[in-house]
């Protein structure tokens, strides 16, 4: 099993499980994105491929999944990771499988707390950790804070704060 002290991976970490040499630990990312020329029916047909990826990923031995958005451009739309983690997870619920997401769309407290109550069991909010690192690069996030890893952490540790008070409940 992966031990995380909380659900919140920054850049670094997860490139961490990604880039893993263990020999008994494999993480494997899947794409969840969908052509947004597709139609009607191409969100719902990406699922369908989404689910029976992940089942081929888990069959083949895979210890960690990573749902990942980062591919999503101009012909490609991502599938909001709500979706794409509740559809994996019920598929998978019976292996076992620990679910990763990758994605631009967490921003706030109850984003995490609803992928986490969804099956999720840790998140890398990419395009959060950018916007801060940017901001904090130019300053516009006042002289009380130093650098970029400071402010990550202090975001890092207010979601922390903020799902412990949901959980709590």
């Amino acid at each position: 099993k992966l031990k995380l002290p909380h659900p919140i991976l920054t850049n670094d970490d997860l490139e961490r499980i990604k880039s893993s040499t263990r020999s008994d630990f494999k993480a494997v990312v899947l794409s969840a994105v969908f052509p947004a020329d597709g139609g009607d029916h191409a969100l719902e047909q990406a699922l369908k491929e989404l689910c029976i990826n992940a089942v081929q990923i888990v069959e083949q031995g895979a210890d960690v999944l990573i749902l990942s958005d980062r591919k999503a451009n101009q012909e490609h739309a991502p599938i909001p990771s709500l979706l794409a983690s509740a559809a994996v997870h019920h598929h998978l619920i019976k292996k076992g499988l620990r679910i990763i997401v990758e994605s631009a769309e967490p921003r706030e407290v109850m984003h995490f707390a609803l992928l986490t109550g969804y099956g999720v069991n840790a998140v890398n909010p990419w395009l959060a950790f950018e916007t801060i690192t940017s901001l904090a690069d130019r300053g516009a996030l006042g002289e009380e804070i130093l650098d970029s890893d400071e402010a990550i952490d202090h975001y890092i540790t207010a979601i922390k704060k903020g799902l412990l008070k949901i959980f709590s409940k």
